[in-house]
């Protein structure tokens, strides 16, 4: 039975980062044009299926230019120097109202619809932190010569969801982490897994631009759902 398609929900926010500076890409990635469309504005729209708000943090040289006039978004707000920093303040302009937060990565502008049904869903059942992931097609070797069981790990996906008491308290700490689920676990608060999709990659460099253009293009093609602005 096909999954159903999630609904907005005023009590939802998501938090979409979008201050870094795409170092490995050689510019800001998520202002580059996805078959027409900017990345930032996809990963907008994907977070605007289940959210009643969202919150874009840009850079602080992005702010009064066009690159922060982004569509679907409620408010912009400067980033910081680290991502955790980012999403703190724009953390803060979430209202208090929002019981639920899902912070997501401007540069996966292709996240289906029904990943970020399953985040939600996931923490309306009880979860306090809710990660999507995917299984490690890769062999995976330690610098140091082990070869690891990959059967045992996963890759971790945006959008990560949480309850929004408990993500503010763990970023009251000022803390760094990769992400904000190792926030969470810092504060010794359980992580939840829920199925993520293979087509929710990150761009990180051109090429990954050119497979995220040629996957739209087969979903244009044969019908299959892929998410995007105006979706």
């Amino acid at each position: 039975m096909p999954e159903q398609s999630p609904t907005p929900a005023a009590d939802v926010w998501a938090v979409v980062v979008a201050a870094g500076t795409g170092r490995r890409f050689g510019g800001a990635k998520q202002f580059e044009l996805l078959d027409g469309v900017r990345v930032i504005d996809r990963s907008v729209a994907a977070c605007r299926s289940v959210c009643g708000g969202v919150v874009v943090v840009v850079a602080p040289d992005a702010i009064g230019t066009p690159d922060a006039d982004v569509p679907g978004a409620d408010v912009v707000v400067e980033g910081g120097a680290t991502r955790s920093e980012s999403v703190r303040r724009g953390l803060g302009a979430v209202p208090e109202s929002a019981e639920l937060v899902l912070v997501h990565d401007a540069a996966r502008p292709l996240v289906p619809a029904s990943v970020c049904g399953r985040v939600v869903d996931a923490l309306r059942g009880g979860a306090t932190a809710v990660v999507p992931v995917v299984p490690v097609v890769d062999t995976v070797r330690l610098v140091g010569g082990e070869v690891l069981n990959r059967d045992t790990l996963r890759a971790v996906q945006t959008p990560q969801g949480f309850r929004r008491s408990a993500l503010v308290a763990a970023h009251a700490t000022e803390a760094d982490a990769t992400d904000d689920a190792g926030l969470m676990e810092l504060l010794g608060e359980q992580v939840e897994m829920v199925d993520g999709d293979p087509v929710n990659l990150k761009i990180t460099s051109p090429s990954d631009l050119a497979v995220a253009a040629t996957l739209l293009a087969l979903a244009d093609g044969s019908g299959a759902a892929v998410q995007g602005a105006g979706d």
